[in-house]
């Protein structure tokens, strides 16, 4: 069958909505154009569309939504374009208004933060509804900042007495006994994204007056043995670096009043040679357990650089090679 070829006008309220929905030097409408074979032009405050009827429909649709968030005051950004062009190719557009009308908590800045994906929202669903969850993905999925998020706004709201945030100290191809420092000096390299996360949502002073107070520690794995942890809200991250020993020790801490989030990427594991990752084991384990969600994110939520996603999928295409 033919396809259908048409033309269609798209007019703006003014030159400062043009201003918002091209981008900066028209960034965004070089975004749109690059993902479709229709044409786009623009001219003041008018938008020509011409190409396949079909295609012509999808593009009126992710105009729409787009305008519709920058006339709510939205702040349009390039990552938003992305998933709003993944959207509506599969003809959802109109969910990215829900997800952006939900604003889960605010930096220290007074900045919004808000669900960038529909798999995030899945992921923010569960954190609220069970008490353990598993957060599976790879890098920029926001899968330990929204957990961090969660954790500091269930302390606020006095959900729990304190915070934990641990993770293995295990090596990424170097070596801790050749770092310089006492013990604390050498975990805290693998400890830092914690501590990012926390100074973002808190800030530094903040941060540093709730861990002198204790309801916010950070520390390595290993100081979880022999433990029970009730009232708080504890995070595991770079779970796939665990062992299947030190996992069941750790989900076996959870104690009266208090939530697990294990976050995790199976696809970066820096265990020796032989020994099996404690998440990839805990997920085959504990799939049918009733009340433990496992959330898998994928590179359709990197809310990161979209070279970052194009990096993950030319890795994913080589291994498959």
């Amino acid at each position: 069958m033919d396809k259908q070829w048409v033309t269609k006008k798209l007019v703006l309220k003014d030159n400062h909505e043009a201003t918002l929905l091209f981008g900066p030097h028209d960034a965004y409408m070089k975004q749109i154009e690059a993902e479709f074979a229709a044409k786009i032009h623009a001219r003041g405050v008018e938008v020509t569309l011409s190409g396949d009827a079909e295609e012509l429909e999808t593009l009126e649709s992710l105009f729409d939504t787009l305008l519709k968030l920058i006339r709510k005051g939205q702040q349009v950004k390039e990552r938003d374009i992305a998933y709003a062009i993944k959207l509506a190719k599969q003809g959802a557009a109109e969910e990215l208004l829900e997800l952006y009308s939900e604003e889960i908590a605010t930096t220290f800045k007074g900045k919004s933060i808000r669900i960038k994906t529909l798999g995030q929202r899945d992921y923010i669903r569960a954190i609220k509804k069970r008490d353990i969850v598993f957060g599976v993905g790879p890098a920029g999925t926001g899968k330990t900042y929204l957990a961090v998020v969660m954790a500091v706004q269930a302390l606020k709201k006095n959900e729990v007495k304190r915070i934990v945030l641990t993770r293995p100290a295990v090596e990424a191809g170097e070596n801790l006994g050749f770092l310089p420092g006492d013990l604390q000096e050498k975990v805290d390299p693998y400890l830092r994204p914690l501590y990012d996360s926390l100074y973002d949502v808190l800030g530094q002073e903040t941060t540093t007056k709730y861990m002198e107070r204790g309801l916010i520690e950070v520390a390595p794995l290993a100081y979880m043995r022999g433990r029970t942890l009730e009232d708080c809200y504890v995070i595991l991250d770079e779970a796939q670096n665990t062992t299947q020993e030190q996992m069941k020790m750790f989900l076996t801490r959870l104690g009266f009043g208090s939530k697990m989030v294990v976050t995790g990427d199976v696809t970066q594991i820096d265990l020796p040679r032989g020994k099996q990752s404690g998440l990839n084991h805990a997920l085959r384990v504990l799939q049918n357990v009733e009340d433990i969600s496992l959330i898998f994110l994928t590179e359709q939520d990197v809310v990161r650089h979209h070279l970052v996603q194009k990096i993950i999928q030319a890795y994913d295409l080589n291994a498959e090679a």
